[in-house]
């Protein structure tokens, strides 16, 4: 169809998130290494205009609030001409990856905000 298939949209916002958290010198490697993991416990996204194929993508990535237990991140994604083409958020729950259950935001993330 010449468009982008809408399930590829999430890996756009997870690749977002993981540069992210490289830009404040964290890898998600690390953090899981470290006993930290941070699944999405949701995901919303808005469709409002198809990306086309070979469309340069610009993802824009906004922390709603500090974190706590969740993180909140709101994205818009945009195509080389800058019109918008998505809307979207996900929630995401730090947890210990020993215990499997939910954990407050490690102080070294904190600390980079």
């Amino acid at each position: 169809m010449g468009v982008v298939h809408h399930g590829n949209y999430p890996q756009y916002l997870e690749i977002a998130r993981l540069e992210w958290l490289n830009t404040l010198g964290i890898s998600y490697k690390w953090m899981e290494e470290n006993g930290v993991m941070l699944p999405v416990y949701s995901l919303n996204i808005l469709y409002k205009k198809s990306a086309i194929f070979d469309d340069e993508l610009i993802v824009e990535i906004i922390l709603v609030k500090t974190p706590t237990v969740r993180i909140l991140f709101e994205y818009k994604i945009y195509n080389n001409k800058k019109e918008l083409l998505t809307e979207a958020s996900t929630e995401l729950i730090f947890i210990n990856k020993e215990t499997m259950k939910p954990m407050r935001c490690p102080e070294y993330i904190l600390e980079k905000l």
